[in-house]
């Protein structure tokens, strides 16, 4: 296929454009490996680019979508053969990398992933980048020594992309699991997932003149940021640590040192955009040994591609339940 259909972002004299368009597979930048990609994601950077607000497209023309899966069609490395199914998650993608809105894909070798046994192209996109930080957060915070009998963990962000699969898979470990979210009308979705609690964003969230509240929390997965990651702080048990992962709720910090230097809590800092290879089929191993696949299936939603600005607005609005699969042959 020399002509194949692709989202092209693109800004001149600092306006903004993006639309779908039919372009030629010549115009892919350099790489070592050409994918037909046959699903994306939808995650909160996507949103971002999609809608054309600025930190996340770093270079333009560009193709967003942080992630993708398909199917390898030409190769010159010797790490990936044609007819290989591959995932794609955040790497530099949709920032300085062409991604995976559009229906081919071009990238090096290093950024690629097989498609865990097992795991189908659409399940991987539903974890995609939301998931994979999810994993990456349980794995820090196990090198740091949570055990699953240590106490309560809580998720904020909880019914999002991030926190879904973190619920899920702190469950599947035998956690018990806190998970806040202030949309009610998702308590009987978090509890699907094995959450053991609900908690109202606005109760963690709360200010207070407290420096330090009373000890619950051994461990914590973050997505949200600002008040949220300050009340959860306070909150932090002794010893207790922090995987913070994103920015929902904005990107400041009002705390106090009290709870690092009187009960020696830690901040976990997941960066989901610089992993090594190796790491990165660690990660998908885990995902594919410790999520639920049945749990999974049942946070997706698919869309097509067209789709993608109302639901990049959505995302950005916190309206997105859960996963949305993109596919792009739609």
């Amino acid at each position: 296929m020399s002509k194949f259909k692709a989202l092209i972002a693109d800004q001149k004299d600092s306006q903004f454009t993006a639309s779908i368009q039919e372009i030629d597979q010549s115009a892919l930048p350099f790489g070592e490996v050409l994918v037909r990609v046959v699903y994306s994601s939808l995650n909160y950077k996507d949103g971002l680019a999609v809608t054309g607000k600025p930190g996340v497209i770093r270079k333009f023309p560009m193709v967003p979508g942080v992630d993708f899966a398909g199917t390898v069609v030409e190769s010159t490395s010797a790490a990936v053969n044609p007819g290989d199914e591959v995932v794609v998650t955040g790497c530099g993608t949709s920032e300085v990398y062409w991604g995976g809105y559009a229906q081919y894909a071009r990238l090096d070798a290093e950024f690629i992933v097989p498609l865990p046994k097992g795991m189908t192209l659409k399940q991987s996109m539903g974890i995609g980048t939301a998931g994979f930080t999810a994993m990456q957060s349980v794995l820090a915070l196990e090198h740091h020594g949570l055990k699953s009998e240590g106490g309560e963990v809580l998720v904020t962000g909880a019914a999002g992309g991030v926190g879904s699969v973190a619920v899920a898979i702190l469950a599947k470990l035998g956690y018990r699991v806190v998970a806040s979210t202030g949309r009610p009308q998702f308590h009987d979705y978090l509890k699907s997932l094995g959450a053991a609690e609900i908690l109202d964003r606005a109760t963690v969230a709360a200010p207070s003149k407290r420096p330090m509240e009373t000890a619950r929390w051994a461990a914590a997965i973050d997505s949200v940021g600002g008040d949220t990651l300050a009340g959860v702080l306070r909150s932090m048990a002794i010893g207790g640590a922090v995987a913070v992962c994103g920015l929902a709720g904005g990107p400041t910090l009002s705390t106090t040192v009290f709870p690092f230097i009187l009960r020696g809590v830690a901040i976990l800092g997941i960066d989901s955009t610089r992993v090594p290879n190796a790491k990165r089929r660690e990660i998908w191993s885990r995902l594919m040994r410790d999520l639920p696949m049945n749990l999974l299936d049942n946070m997706i939603v698919e869309a097509p591609l067209e789709k993608v600005f109302a639901l990049g607005e959505q995302i950005l609005a916190g309206k997105i339940r859960g996963r949305v699969v993109i596919d792009v042959n739609a």
